[in-house]
This record gives structure tokens, sequence and C-alpha cells, in this order.
């Protein structure tokens, strides 16, 4: 193709010129011209105007299915009516209380009732907060310094995981010091034999971390056997389980991941779902080790082994407020098995525009999620392989380069589908039968395209 612009770009150019210009000005006053790494795309990103529902509207006034979703947030999908009326209500009354509130204490009452590791909450602004202060936690609670990982797993930003994201990503980036990285063990995901060699050659662990349901909302899929014998494994060696449920948390069922799975982790972490679509996010364990926050009428105690912590808008009242509305609204499991049946339906309708099209691009996943794997020709994975475990991890994340990525974007984009960088997308309960036909059409005209001019994406 040399420096040619490939045809599904240039649709996107086409489509969105008041992106282009936006981008033009966000490059001059943010690094790269976005304020999130995801929403980075060559040529540039699109920017978004209005949502609703399931669609959102760019600047060109263009509308397309939304697959992003506020970044998993939006279960609801965008301004579900009964959130924003609680929004508004809860706006004439005050943002920022800098006191207590009831508001978090049912907040707080309806997580306990949902999940099943959950005794006591702390809540935090975010879900990479709730990432920093669970590890701390951890460690303060078994007095052991070494948190054992697993490579392409995503827990935030903060420096004890911000590395190993994907794979061969072993070294820490610029910033993160060595000694930070000496304090994490990192196994490859799915490694039950790894993980067993591991906790019976050294007592220096005090927990385990994992997306339950894998990597990216399982991009690098995990199973319940797996998740079994980790729980087996961590009371043998008195080593804390701790599931990160910022994704999976009230989107897999009510009580996430682990209440599907019936596998309940010592301590467990919550973003996104929680907070109906506002910032938030929290952390939900047993008493004994939430307690490690808990003031005593001891001095000594206070000082040298309480865990402190702060956070200006930690149990928000608005984040609260949109938080508890949504929870109470999923909690039966009817929203979020809807959601999960269309994952189903649109992955489904998506393989057979692959097949179709005879083209080696696999769509699998799990609830309410799809992941777009294009193979290349020399690979002949199927779905039952990926079920039975037989890809190496490697295919999944990290395999697929970012100037496909970005074509494969950029081309659902001009067919009207917006969807995230992994790449694939997260799904809402009011996406409707017509737009998981619509997108099943618009990854067929991709792909018709792709096989059309033989472009490398």
């Amino acid at each position: 193709m040399g420096d040619q612009v490939p045809s599904v770009v240039q649709a996107y150019i086409e489509k969105t010129p008041k992106s282009r210009a936006l981008y033009q000005r966000a490059r001059e006053i943010f690094p790269s011209g976005v304020t999130h790494d995801s929403r980075y795309l060559q040529p540039y990103p699109l920017s978004v105007a209005r949502a609703e529902g399931s669609h959102k509207w760019d600047v060109d006034g263009n509308e397309y299915i939304d697959y992003f979703g506020g970044h998993g947030a939006l279960l609801l999908g965008h301004n579900y009516p009964a959130v924003v009326e609680a929004v508004r209500d809860q706006l004439s009354k005050g943002t920022h209380y800098g006191a207590s509130h009831e508001l978090e204490l049912e907040w707080a009452e309806q997580i306990i009732q949902m999940v099943p590791c959950a005794d006591k909450v702390r809540f935090t602004s975010s879900g990479t907060e709730a990432s920093q202060l669970v590890l701390r936690l951890a460690r303060a609670y078994t007095g052991r310094s070494k948190i054992l990982r697993f490579a392409t797993h995503f827990h935030g930003w903060h420096d004890q995981v911000a590395f190993a994201a994907v794979p061969g990503d072993g070294a820490p980036p610029a910033g993160i010091t060595q000694d930070v990285v000496q304090n994490t063990v990192l196994c490859e995901p799915n490694n039950a034999e790894q993980i067993e060699q591991t906790l019976a050659s050294r007592d220096d662990i005090a927990a385990i971390i994992l997306e339950p349901t894998g990597a990216s909302f399982g991009r690098v899929p995990t199973y319940g056997d797996f998740l079994r014998r980790l729980r087996t494994l961590t009371r043998e060696h008195r080593v804390l389980l701790i599931f990160d449920e910022v994704v999976t948390g009230f989107r897999v069922a009510p009580g996430g991941a682990q209440a599907h799975y019936n596998v309940i982790p010592d301590i467990a972490l919550f973003a996104k779902v929680l907070s109906g679509g506002f910032p938030g996010g929290a952390i939900a364990g047993r008493a004994d080790i939430m307690d490690m926050m808990t003031f005593r009428n001891d001095p000594t105690w206070n000082a040298t082994h309480r865990i402190p912590h702060q956070g200006t808008f930690n149990a928000n009242p608005i984040s609260a407020c949109a938080g508890l509305t949504t929870l109470k609204l999923i909690a039966d499991g009817t929203v979020i098995q809807k959601a999960n049946r269309s994952g189903e339906q649109l992955r489904a309708a998506m393989n057979e525009a692959a097949k179709k099209h005879g083209l080696n691009w696999l769509v699998y996943g799990e609830f309410s999620g799809f992941h777009i794997l294009p193979l290349s020709e020399d690979q002949s994975f199927s779905l039952d392989d990926i079920a039975a475990g037989k890809v190496p991890y490697t295919v999944f994340k990290g395999s697929v380069p970012a100037s496909l990525i970005h074509q494969i974007r950029c081309g659902l984009i001009a067919e009207g589908v917006d969807i995230v960088s992994w790449p694939g997308g997260v799904i809402s309960a009011v996406h409707t039968e017509t737009d998981l036909e619509k997108t099943a059409e618009a990854f067929g005209k991709l792909l018709s395209v792709v096989k059309k001019n033989r472009e490398k994406i």
C-alpha cells in the first residue's frame, strides 16, 4: 500500500471533518491530543457531541451505535431516565457535603446485599484508587510484601500495576522504579501449575489479584476451573485472593463474576457500573481485612498499623445517587441477562459475517462483551479452541498491530459503529435487535472491503 490511505480510513476522514479540526486544537493542549490512552485513534479520534440510550452523535451530526459504553460503565446505556431523574433531584440538594450522608450508607448496603464477599465497603473515586488501596490493605493485613499478578491483566495505571499489560511487557515503562517492580511476582495467565510452584516455594506473597473473567473482560479468557484452583491454593498458603471486578462487577451477574462462578474472593474492587456512569470506585471484602482501616482506642495501632485512607470525592453524593439507583435497577438480574443475551447474539452474527466473506477472523467473548480477533493466514484457531484454552495468551493481546486496530475502528465508525481498542466492545441492556443487526451488517461491509481490496487490516 505504501503511503496510500486505506479506503476504510479515507471514508472515516470524509465523514468526520469537525472531529479532525477539534483534534488539531487538542494536539496543542493534550499530549497526543487525548485525555485517555484508549481514546487515541489514528488519524484522529472521534469527538462526540451527545449520547442517548445505545447511540451517540459526533460533532458532525453522525449517529453511531455505541459499544464503548462509557468504558464499560453504562450497562443501562446513556442517560437512562430513572438515573437522570435521581441525579437531577440530588443536584438540587448538593454535590459535595464534606460529611457523611445517608446515600453512602444505602449505596454500601446495596453492595453488601448483592456481592458475596462484601462484609464491609470503602468507597474511592475510581478503579485505580481502589486498586491502590486494596494492594496496600493486603500487604498490611498479611505482613507480606509481594503481590502476584498475571501478564495482560489490567488493574489501573498506578505504579504497582502499570506494566506487563501486554505479553513481553515485563519491563517497567519510564517513571516506574525497579524497586516497585521487585514487589510484584508476575505469572502467565491461566497457568495453575506455575502458581502452585510459586506459592510452594516462597512465603512473601500477600495476595493474588486478577480479573476473574480474564484480561480486558475476557480478551484473554479465564474460566471457572482456574478460579476454583486459585481459591484452593490461596487458602492452603494463606494468601489473599483479590478479584478485580471493576468491569465484571454488576455486569456478569448482580453479584459479579464471583457470584456467577461461585468462587468467593477475600476482597474485591469495583468501579464502572458501580457508580451508574459517574466517577466512583470501591473495595469490599471480609470484615477482618477491611477493619485494617478502622480507628481504635489505641494510639499505637492508629499510628503504626491502621491503613489511612483519604479521598476528596469518596462516596460523592451524585455518584452515590446514580450508583444506588443503578444497582437497584439491576439487582434482580433481568437487565444483566438481557445484555448477556445480546452479547451472545451479536457475536454469532459477526462470526457468520466473517464466515460468509471467507476471512479468518473470530469474534469471541462471554457475557455482554465481544472481542474481534483478525487471525493471520497461518493461524487456524477456532472458537472451540478458545473455549478449550488451547490458544496461547500471546495471540489474544498484543499480537494485533496497532495500525490494524486503528483501521478496524475507522472502518466501523465509517459504517456507524463505535468500538473500543481491544478491538471489541461492551453491550448495554438497551441495545436493540436493530442495533445488533446493523452492527453485524457494518462488520460485514468492513470485511467486504478487506477482501475486495486486500488491505492489510
